[in-house]
């Protein structure tokens, strides 16, 4: 079992950053991929980005619509994951989701852990 916690969500102007954690627990948090995903009001919850697991070699993937401004590390001693997220535009404000799961996967149906999100709001 996986438990996941997000936090550092907030209110940003367009332009700026943010950075959003993910908090895991459990001994085995590296063999886990780790993804962030978002949800708007009145849209589906969509792939933002992805690390991998120690068996996929902790690479990395991420949505065209972020490429360049937004980057997932992971932070494996203190079972943390992060999105680095810059130039932040008003179409990035939903609620950001990490999620947890043993596939190499974009597809939220895929992941099997989940935290209960944050708020990311982008005024302009």
């Amino acid at each position: 079992q996986v438990q996941l916690v997000e936090s550092g969500g907030g209110l940003v102007q367009a332009g700026g950053s943010l950075i959003v954690s993910c908090a895991a627990s459990g001994r085995t948090f590296s063999s886990y991929a780790m993804g962030w995903f978002r949800q708007a009001p009145g849209k589906e919850r969509e792939f933002v980005a992805s690390v991998s697991g120690s068996g996929g070699g902790y690479r990395t993937y991420y949505t065209n619509s972020v490429k360049g401004r937004f980057t997932i590390s992971r932070d494996n001693a203190k079972n943390i994951v992060y999105l680095q997220m810059n130039s932040l535009q008003p179409e990035d404000t939903a609620v950001y989701y990490c999620g947890a799961t043993k596939r190499s996967t974009v597809f939220a149906g895929q992941y099997d852990y989940w935290g209960q999100g944050t708020q990311v709001t982008v005024s302009s």
